[in-house]
């Protein structure tokens, strides 16, 4: 390693100078001739440096650059050390010489400039560089090099707007005292962070920020601030750590880490600048675009109906891609433009719509009807007992779909309505797909499976679908309960009926295990249009416990509430699913937690708690007859019983298993200190939040998909690899802080109720507000990578102008350096 002399501090030399300057203004404003006839200095004249592009030659060289306007940081004699270890081991591939200098005069000399593949500044802060030096590494970085930033090189040049954007952001303040902390790492693949554990404890000095950088920087890895006591002036939960971008024609990697002489000894430290090195040295490629919102494009690829017309989109709510890149989207069924809604229950026509089948082909660009059918649930707003949420629900296609064109709907047809008992038959049926007329032959439908649905009072008919990698048919179906009748806490009211069937306690459905509402069902389709049960659903159906009869075998999750949209991950087999919660707005001392909308990610069959548990196993209070307002005990989550007097299935259920996202209007993953019985105190002055990043208020889940890169695609506006395995999850509204997220689980806890290590905003990427998707109602990525988003509208029960499927396409570009421009041929991303 070669090191240059130190040199006195040029900033010393301009604050003399300054101070010179202005005692010459008050000589001049006393009189004094002489000194008032002075000229006035020269500007500095910047010159641009004639670089190679890309600098660097055959040696790969660092140099780390240490000036500082004040005492030199304690920290450099550690970093110079640690850089030049990095540089002397590892791979051959990957090693360079490091040379160091606080010698800021090298950046107007170009044949020494040159030959540096990256910079590293590891300065202590202030004004380090004149004009014409700052020009110099300009130039540097418009050639193609390479920037690393290291803790107080946030602080350098403090008045220069360029350097600003070369670093990134300015700290707020000083930054906390060494303190340790949890380092979320969310970019899995870049080099500086892809060996890293996901969560890293270690102790720093934690800077906070004037200006949040995310959305302008690709963060790659962030600190939560609940594991420490961050310094005055707090980011919240979104506090970038390290992060890179493309920066002017070279690379700019910054880590607000380093801010200690110990850390440059840790060897996860040193691996994350060894990464960091390997990318901006062009020794490596990394995407370093992912997370920046102007990459991204989202545009409303449907257009509002013309008037009484349903051409373009009915009430949106739900939609799949297939092979070819169409896009099938259904829309429920409520208030037909171009009929009156019918609420009579004596009117033959009671709550008659039409669930419609769009077909979105973005070769053309243009959105066809390709059938409808007459169902249930076009009754229009209105109160429990007049609204209603039946109608077309659900819509998959069969894995074969290419070839046999069979498209699955999951559905309430008007035509098996009972409208003296107010029960209706929901069913899943699989129709053929004319792929020569592009549209679909009701006639050739084939029913799988049918079930008796209450359709006196509303809600919660559930409804998505999705297939495994092994064939497996995954079934969404809804509590079917009303709202009412238990003041927003757990739906486990027995009293209110209508002939005989209660509508206000999911321990009817959800908590019945001999009934197929309130669950995420698993079947096996046939060519025939049967259906067989695959092994390790929750119930064979065949259970001998308590007499026997007492279980659905399609049952393999129990205990949701209103799961609208499932997804699977063919990678992994892992479903992931959302529900939305109770109406409760606070937790109740006397009755359990306040509404928790729910995301699980569920790994085997199991039993998710609604109405006996929510959240990370919450329970709720029992209630029962005669006196339904009086509170019983608390369930026990580990071994619930349900002993509604209108459950047929099994007293006994399987223990809960608890969730992976749930929030409130407190914020997200409310928790609670516990009793010696496991009870919470349920008390919000005790709250804790587990999950900083959401909150609710007016809330609905909407479960999206797991990203999948797919590397043999030549699509030009496919996501890239940053998002591979990142779970989507969304809120129907885009309101403050409600889940609009990417979120990485970790492999260990996944399924068994550990909560999300790491989430990445979307709001900026599938944009909110009042011309962006407001109401997200479905969404999906397509087989080119890009993302289609269903927007709801701005009604309920309808569909209006703001209706529309929506495309959001990538347009970042490939990683960096190009392949062409690698410091050496062997190096890979």
């Amino acid at each position: 390693m070669q090191r240059t002399p130190h040199r006195r501090s040029r900033s010393r030399g301009r604050a003399l100078a300054a101070a010179l300057g202005v005692g010459a203004l008050t000589v001049s404003l006393l009189g004094g001739g002489s000194v008032a006839a002075a000229k006035p200095p020269p500007e500095p004249r910047e010159t641009r440096l004639a670089l190679p592009s890309p600098p660097g030659g055959k040696a790969v060289r660092v140099l780390v650059f240490h000036a500082s306007a004040t005492a030199e940081s304690p920290t450099v004699d550690a970093g110079i050390a640690a850089i030049e270890s990095i540089g002397l081991t590892g791979p051959a591939s990957g090693r360079f010489a490091t040379e160091a200098t606080d010698d800021a005069s090298v950046f107007t000399q170009a044949a020494r400039l040159g030959k540096y593949h990256a910079i590293v500044f590891l300065t202590g802060g202030g004004d380090v560089l004149d004009p014409e030096q700052e020009a110099g590494l300009e130039a540097y970085m418009e050639a193609g090099g390479g920037f690393l930033g290291i803790h107080d090189a946030a602080r350098t040049e403090p008045y220069s707007d360029w350097f600003t954007g070369l670093v990134g952001a300015r700290p707020a303040g000083g930054a906390s005292t060494v303190q340790r902390a949890v380092v979320e790492v969310g970019d899995r693949l870049h080099p500086a962070t892809r060996s890293l554990p996901l969560q890293w404890k270690r102790p720093d000095k934690w800077f906070n920020w004037a200006v949040n950088p995310s959305g302008s920087v690709h963060t790659v890895a962030r600190v939560r601030e609940s594991s420490y006591t961050p310094a005055s002036n707090p980011n919240g939960w979104d506090h970038p750590v390290s992060w890179c971008r493309d920066y002017d024609g070279g690379r700019s990697f910054y880590t607000g880490m380093g801010g200690t002489v110990d850390s440059f000894a840790e060897t996860d430290f040193r691996d994350h600048l060894r990464g960091a090195l390997a990318w901006t040295s062009r020794l490596s490629r990394a995407d370093c675009k992912a997370t920046i919102t102007s990459h991204y494009t989202a545009e409303r690829v449907t257009q509002p109906n013309q008037p009484g017309q349903n051409d373009q989109i009915g009430e949106p709510h739900g939609l799949v891609t297939a092979p070819d890149g169409k896009v099938f989207y259904i829309g429920r069924g409520g208030a037909d433009a171009s009929k009156p809604v019918i609420t009579d229950w004596n009117h033959p026509d009671i709550g008659k719509g039409r669930g419609e089948i769009h077909v979105y082909d973005p070769r053309t660009g243009k959105a066809t009807l390709a059938g409808e059918l007459s169902v249930f649930g076009n009754k229009g707003g209105g109160d429990e007992l007049i609204k209603n949420e039946e109608g077309l629900l659900g819509i998959e296609l069969d894995p074969g779909f290419p070839a046999n064109g069979w498209v699955y709907l999951h559905y309430t047809p008007h035509s098996q309505i009972d409208r003296d008992t107010r029960m209706g038959d929901r069913r899943v049926s699989r129709f053929t797909y004319d792929h020569a007329t592009g549209k679909l032959d009701l006639a050739s439908e084939k029913v799988l499976l049918s079930w008796p649905v209450q359709i006196h009072s509303c809600c919660h008919a559930g409804g998505g679908m999705a297939w495994d990698s092994r064939g497996n048919l995954y079934i969404a179906t809804g509590d079917n309960n009303s709202s009412g009748f238990s003041g927003g806490y757990s739906g486990n009211n027995p009293q209110p009926s209508f002939r005989g069937v209660s509508f206000a306690d999911a321990r009817r459905t959800s908590g019945n295990t001999n009934d197929l509402n309130g669950k995420i069902l698993r079947i096996r389709p046939q060519p025939d249009g049967s259906y067989t049960l695959p092994e390790g659903n929750l119930f064979t159906g065949r259970e001998p416990d308590e007499g026997g009869g007492k279980t659905r075998g399609e049952i393999y999750v129990m205990g949701v509430r209103n799961p609208a949209r499932i997804f699977v991950d063919a990678k992994t087999d892992i479903l992931y699913a959302g529900w939305v919660g109770p109406d409760a707005g606070t937790p109740s001392t006397t009755w359990g937690p306040a509404k928790y909308d729910t995301f699980a990610a569920i790994t085997k069959a199991g039993n998710h708690g609604w109405p006996f548990c929510m959240g990370n196993n919450q329970p709720y209070r029992d209630r029962n007859l005669p006196d339904p307002a009086k509170p019983l005990g608390w369930y026990n989550c580990s071994a619930p019983k349900n002993e509604s007097p209108n459950n047929d299935g099994l007293v006994n259920l399987p223990p809960v298993t608890p969730n992976t996202i749930w929030y409130s209007p407190q914020g997200g993953g409310p928790d609670f200190p516990r009793d010696a019985q496991g009870v919470p105190s349920y008390k919000e002055s005790e709250q804790k939040l587990l999950l900083p990043w959401l909150k609710g208020g007016g809330q609905a889940t909407m479960n999206g998909p797991v990203y999948r890169y797919d590397e043999t695609s030549a699509s030009a506006v496919k996501w890239p690899s940053y998002w591979d395995g990142k779970w989507f999850v969304g809120d129907f509204y885009d309101g403050g802080d409600q889940p609009r997220h990417a979120v990485l689980t970790d492999p260990r806890t996944v399924g068994k109720g550990g909560v999300p290590v790491h989430a990445e905003s979307l709001k900026k990427i599938v944009p909110i507000g009042a011309n962006g998707i407001r109401n997200l109602m479905d969404w999906k990525f397509a087989p080119d990578g890009s993302l289609y988003v269903l927007d709801y509208g701005r009604g309920f029960f309808t569909s209006d102008s703001r209706s529309a499927l929506w495309r959001i396409t990538y347009t970042g570009g490939a990683a960096t350096p190009s392949a062409d421009r690698l410091a050496r041929k062997a190096a890979t991303r």
